[in-house]
């Protein structure tokens, strides 16, 4: 199994989410992250879609996305040409002042950003790979993680890539 990345430029429209998705449920397909904006042309939105496969299915998902009509390009991003990044939130909890100390040490170490610092939690920002987030996640776990929310990942390929 490998991971994918797909860039998919729609038009924007009421209902184009539904059909995108609905073609990887109705494939059986799954989707590990979704983000979707509108992009400099107001009439036009990108997804980006992250999923796992083999090369069979990896394909089968970029031609099946190339035939819906609202599709205006499908590309599947090289990660190693392609800038990528997903934003987390992660409520930790912290028990004391120490504590307090060694989160924010390393909500510092990988370049987050400390928001709503309270006696028993804070809240820790991070815009990284989701490698990087996987990492930042792995530690702060030992202090326990109330809550976790995330985007889905934005990527755009590299110009001359």
């Amino acid at each position: 199994m490998m991971w994918a990345i797909f860039s998919i430029l729609v038009e924007n429209k009421p209902g184009i989410l539904f059909e995108v998705t609905h073609m990887f449920r109705s494939r059986n397909f799954n989707i590990d992250s979704i983000a979707v904006g509108v992009t400099e042309n107001p009439g036009l939105s990108r997804m980006t879609i992250t999923t796992y496969g083999d090369e069979r299915q990896l394909s089968q998902i970029g031609k099946q996305l190339d035939k819906m009509i609202d599709t205006v390009e499908v590309r599947r991003l090289d990660e190693h040409k392609t800038v990528y990044r997903e934003l987390a939130i992660f409520k930790i909890k912290i028990s004391n002042a120490e504590e307090s100390m060694e989160v924010n040490k390393l909500i510092n170490a990988y370049g987050a950003k400390a928001h709503d610092t309270r006696k028993d939690s804070i809240m820790a920002e991070l815009t990284s790979t989701p490698d990087q987030i996987r990492a930042f996640e792995e530690l702060a776990g030992r202090f326990g993680i109330l809550e976790t929310a995330r985007t889905g990942m934005a990527a755009l390929q590299r110009s001359g890539a």
